[in-house]
């Protein structure tokens, strides 16, 4: 059984101070994929001997976006970005190519309270980010998780009809999701949990936590042929440490 965790820690460094470390040991992922980490390498103190294969990809920006993809197993190769200028500054994509699978971690651009940022969403990034998904499933499956910021279905989000429209619930952004869905990709935790309403995601604002007023966002697809090999896909909401909770999932390999 191969277990896999996700998780947007909205900042290492403040993670670290949070328990992460607990978190890691509690949970003993295989593979673990982080979001928006904030630093880099050189400015975490990071002592997990447990995943000693670690990769980060920092945005040229101090302090913003940035992924992270730390392995209990040596990958037998690594490559960050999707190879597009204009989409390869903010550190949002590390590719990682595993025995039977590749693991994909992404950092999906937020498309801003303004919505400035949708046209570069569904006219640029979303069909680079499938396109390249797709590339790797030509030699092996695929598994990308991360914050993609959406929420797709109504069933995603707690508000959805005073957030329709808005910033992580356009038309645009949805209709990004289902093309990875309408592209053979597998949302793991609706096909396992079709009707639950569970949340990924908490604006700090309004005690949205507390109310549980929140979206999810955060995912793992797999490509079509692991379905089959899909045993559990978590929703950690238990776990605090960052505005987001982890998820995760087991796969039968």
């Amino acid at each position: 059984m191969t277990k896999l965790i996700s998780w947007n820690v909205n900042g290492i460094r403040a993670a670290l101070k949070k328990d992460f470390l607990g978190f890691v040991k509690k949970h003993n992922p295989d593979i673990l994929c982080i979001q928006e980490t904030k630093a880099r390498p050189e400015q975490v103190e990071l002592e997990l001997d447990s995943h000693p294969y670690k990769y980060w990809n920092s945005a040229e920006k101090k302090g913003y976006s940035g992924t992270a993809i730390f392995s209990k197993t040596e990958p037998i190769s690594v490559t960050y970005d999707l190879g597009i200028e204009e989409l390869d500054t903010e550190g949002r994509v590390i590719t990682a190519e595993f025995k039977d699978f590749y693991v994909v971690t992404v950092y999906t651009p937020n498309s801003k309270d303004d919505l400035s940022r949708v046209p570069y969403r569904f006219e640029k990034w979303d069909p680079a980010f499938l396109k390249h998904c797709k590339k790797l499933e030509k030699k092996k499956p695929v598994i990308f998780c991360g914050d993609l910021n959406v929420a797709h279905m109504e069933i995603d989000l707690k508000n959805d009809k005073a957030n329709r429209g808005k910033h992580g619930f356009t038309d645009e952004e949805r209709k990004g999701f289902s093309n990875f869905v309408e592209a053979g990709f597998v949302d793991t935790f609706r096909s396992l949990y079709p009707e639950e309403v569970k949340y990924s995601w908490w604006s700090y604002f309004r005690k949205a936590r507390e109310t549980n007023a929140g979206w999810r966002i955060d995912y793992f697809l797999v490509s079509e042929s692991l379905k089959p090999k899909l045993k559990e896909a978590t929703i950690l909401n238990e776990v605090f440490g960052s505005d987001h909770c982890p998820v995760g999932i087991e796969l039968e390999i």
